[in-house]
C-alpha cells in the first residue's frame, strides 16, 4: 500500500497552523467526503481521516506540519496525483510560493 509522508515546517505558531489545519480538513471533508475529527491539544493538534481506501492523519504544532496517510485499493494507483495535490494544497494554505525551498530533507524536489 503506497504511504504519503509529507512534512512542512512554518513559522506561524500554533494558533496559526492551528486554523489552517482545520480549514484544510474541512476541505477535504468537502471535497472527498472523507471523515474527519480534530483533537486539539497544548501544544499539538491531530487531525485524522478516513474513507475506503484513505487512512491519515494531519498532526499541527507551532512549527511544523506533518501529514501522512495510506491508500489502498483504486487511491493507490492515483498516489503520485494525490500527493501531488496534497502537497500543493499544504503549500498554498502555508502560504509557500511554488518552487519554495524547504529544509525537510524528504522533501519531493530532493527526490526528483
Amino acid at each position: 500500500m503506497p504511504d504519503i509522508h509529507i512534512e512542512r515546517s512554518h513559522q506561524l505558531g500554533i494558533e496559526a497552523a492551528r486554523a489552517i489545519a482545520r480549514k484544510w480538513i474541512g476541505q477535504v471533508e468537502q471535497d472527498y467526503g472523507l471523515a474527519c475529527s480534530y483533537e486539539q491539544g497544548q501544544d499539538r493538534d491531530i487531525g485524522h481521516f478516513s474513507r475506503a481506501g484513505i487512512d491519515g492523519s494531519v498532526e499541527v504544532s507551532g512549527d511544523s506540519l506533518t501529514l501522512r496517510a495510506t491508500l489502498a485499493g483504486l487511491f493507490a494507483s492515483f498516489s503520485g496525483q494525490i500527493e501531488e495535490r496534497l502537497r500543493q494544497k499544504l503549500d498554498d494554505l502555508l502560504g509557500r510560493p511554488d518552487g519554495a525551498d524547504d529544509d525537510d530533507a524528504y522533501n519531493d524536489k530532493d527526490w526528483r
